[in-house]
């Protein structure tokens, strides 16, 4: 079983990776919090691996720390929770938030993640409670298009979109995202323009 791979990047995509181990070229899985963190194609990069094995299939999974690779096994361990709605979860939400969200049961957090409704947030909820040994406390009484030229826009609300949100949800966020920027030097990179859109719609 692989568990941690050590290469050079020579792809990257919010969704998955390419790393080049000795001349063998591993496809690898990522959340966007990992793909926040990569460095440019070229560079040597480090991945904490989870290799999921099925009947018909071998995928690897790839994190930039060992407590996002934790989290993502405790997450498919639960039923109806698996590989793809595990790196969804962990592109919208990072491991601390996440043991929060649980302590505090907040349900309708984990619903604005694509593919999460009422009965898998709640089960999520249940089950993470009581393998993170969590004590819950007492509660107190159509997308616009993409402007000329930009390319990261574009990968953006892909990027997006391939994660379960809307189209128009996605480029609603992508617009608010580029307006919070608006004041920076430069063209936002796409993984600042990711990251400022999951304020919104976090």
């Amino acid at each position: 079983m692989i568990a941690h791979l050590e290469g050079i990047l020579r792809h990257k995509a919010p969704d998955h990776v390419i790393v080049d181990v000795h001349g063998v070229g591993y496809r690898v899985q990522v959340p966007l919090s990992t793909f926040y963190h990569l460095p440019e194609t070229g560079a040597a990069a480090s991945l904490h691996v989870h290799t999921h094995v099925r009947e018909d299939a071998l995928q690897l999974f790839g994190f930039h720390t060992a407590e996002e690779k934790e989290m993502f096994t405790v997450l498919i361990a639960i039923s109806g929770v698996g590989p793809r709605l595990a790196l969804t979860i962990l592109s919208g939400i990072q491991p601390d938030e996440l043991r929060r969200v649980v302590q505090f049961q907040e349900r309708q957090r984990l619903q604005k993640i694509p593919g999460i409704g009422k009965k898998t947030a709640e089960r999520i909820l249940l089950e993470l409670k009581d393998r993170l040994k969590l004590q819950v406390p007492e509660r107190e009484a159509p997308p616009a298009p993409s402007p000329p030229g930009d390319d990261g826009y574009a990968d953006a609300l892909s990027a997006l979109v391939n994660l379960g949100y809307r189209p128009t949800e996605a480029a609603k966020a992508l617009k608010e995202a580029r307006k919070a920027l608006a004041d920076r030097e430069g063209t936002p990179s796409l993984e600042v323009l990711l990251r400022e859109a999951f304020r919104s719609l976090g």
